[in-house]
């Protein structure tokens, strides 16, 4: 499996797009949709429909990257909170394996003025 610099910030479009679109479709889909510029460095997550299929695009230094998943008996289970949603690269991961990202709760940020 491929890892993802961590400090890449990962877009993903919440609604399914139509999975004919390659590299030119879904970079117009990052500008005019999300409103993002697709030579950013990020990673911008797509689905299909069906939810078993999922596209990466990203730009890096001279071309695009186009990656494609596809899951043989399950489904993706996609974040519904926003019209983009932003994930951490390590979120990312999590939804590629399938985790519910929904279902994940940290433990809250603690901040202290001294330690007694």
């Amino acid at each position: 499996m491929f890892r993802l610099d961590a400090d890449l910030k990962v877009y993903v479009h919440r609604d399914a797009v139509d999975f004919r679109k390659s590299i030119t479709g879904l970079s117009a889909l990052v500008e005019q949709a999300l409103g993002l510029d697709p030579f950013a460095r990020a990673v911008y997550v797509f689905r299909n429909r069906r939810a078993d299929r999922i596209k990466l695009l990203m730009w890096e230094r001279n071309g695009f990257w186009l990656m494609l998943k596809r899951l043989e008996a399950d489904r993706f289970i996609w974040p519904r909170e926003a019209a983009v949603l932003e994930l951490t690269v390590e979120q990312l991961h999590w939804l590629l394996e399938g985790i519910d990202l929904a279902a994940i709760r940290k433990h809250p940020a603690r901040h202290y003025a001294r330690v007694s």
